[in-house]
């Protein structure tokens, strides 16, 4: 048996990596951590027996508590319970599903810990990738990445020369506003933003996925996990979420991993590497694919996109600020306090305010996301 702990088992990629535990026979879930939903938390515990389950605040950790004083499981809460999920004894591998920054100090225990990361926070690079991957190397620890893309990359890469790497071709489905111009976007509503053409993701990735800013923030995480410039990573447009993602070598030759739009691939294919197992589940049937069409991103209108090329060229604090203030953007607008073009228009002014920290500690980057907050809440942003 595979031992494994789940950060943020009740959302989209938690609910699909405990379907893979479910389709497979020899994978055991210790520990489980969940926002709020203990509803649904209380179903996984009485499906899958974890020792431990976090809960963010006391009050939903008493109520859990109570509604599962019938078993043998240890009830957490706040930073500490995450923390204490993170490196529980015994797992192998931590599945990092939380969404945001809370990520970070986790994913660091676990390290210490040995445990390998299966990684679906994209705010723990994006923020301190600096940090994460040395200390990764210096534990002897993989990331594992769960991104529908970054695995794309990663299984692209397996055989090859990492060292003959030329260039990643990161696919980008353009999502459900692909092609509409700056007056057409000034009219999206929360409703609008929501239905992503190809893929079933929670609220806030949904959103970022539709700026594309979702797409920078990948850019800079494979900065970080294939140890490469920003500036040899490419968007491609592939609108069919067919071809997952690229890499080009140096002589010219094109690797790419196609299939379904199924997140359950990416993340059975971490949690067994370097096997791979049988997955039920619809094929890619060629005789049907009539085309695969390619587009390059329009970085004018989806400036969200440009704006995280930028941060992640200068590096050091300024990602924590793109990534802060577009978290901060998109909470507001699901809130319908803003407009949707405000978003991009929120990151880009958080970033021009920000005196950049080279090479940031956690706590300078913990700091950099409170100081972001504040840039936001000192402004009044009119929905127009």
């Amino acid at each position: 048996m595979k031992k494994i702990a789940i950060l943020g088992s009740t959302g989209s990629i938690g609910t699909q990596t405990l379907e893979v535990v479910r389709e497979n026979g020899d994978l055991e879930v210790l520990a489980v951590a969940a926002g709020s939903n203990i509803t649904l938390l209380e179903a996984q515990i009485r499906e899958f027996g974890p020792k431990l389950a976090a809960v963010w605040t006391e009050e939903k950790a008493r109520e859990l508590k109570s509604r599962i004083r019938d078993l043998d499981v240890k009830v957490v809460s706040g930073m500490e319970g995450l923390l204490e999920a993170a490196a529980m004894p015994g797992a192998e591998i931590l599945v990092t599903a939380i969404v945001g920054m809370i990520g970070i100090l986790p994913t660091i225990e676990a390290i210490k810990a040995g445990k390998d990361i299966a990684l679906a926070n994209k705010e723990t690079l994006v923020t301190a990738g600096h940090i994460i991957m040395p200390l990764a190397e210096k534990y002897g620890v993989s990331i594992l990445p769960v991104d529908s893309e970054h695995s794309a990359i990663f299984q692209s890469l397996q055989g090859g020369q990492k060292q003959a790497l030329h260039k990643i071709l990161l696919t980008a489905s353009g999502g459900p506003f692909r092609g509409k111009t700056w007056a057409e976007l000034s009219k999206i509503q929360v409703e609008d933003a929501l239905k992503h053409p190809n893929w079933a993701m929670g609220r806030k990735i949904t959103i970022d996925s539709s700026t594309m800013v979702n797409k920078g923030l990948e850019v800079i995480e494979a900065k970080w996990l294939f140890g490469v410039s920003v500036d040899q990573v490419e968007v491609v447009v592939q609108p069919q979420s067919i071809i997952h993602s690229m890499v080009e070598y140096v002589d010219g030759a094109v690797i790419a991993q196609l299939g379904t739009p199924d997140m359950k691939l990416p993340i059975q294919y971490a949690l067994y590497y370097p096997q791979r197992r049988y997955l039920p589940g619809r094929r890619l049937d060629f005789s049907m694919l009539s085309q695969i069409t390619f587009e390059k991103p329009d970085m004018e209108t989806f400036y969200g996109l440009r704006l995280a090329y930028e941060a992640g060229r200068k590096g050091g604090s300024l990602p924590t600020v793109l990534n802060a203030a577009n978290e901060a953007a998109v909470a507001m607008f699901l809130e319908r306090r803003i407009g949707y073009l405000q978003i991009p228009e929120m990151i880009g002014y958080c970033m021009e305010r920000h005196q950049n920290i080279a090479d940031p500690t956690v706590e300078q980057i913990l700091e950099t996301e409170q100081e972001t907050y504040a840039y936001i809440a000192g402004r009044d942003w009119q929905k127009p």
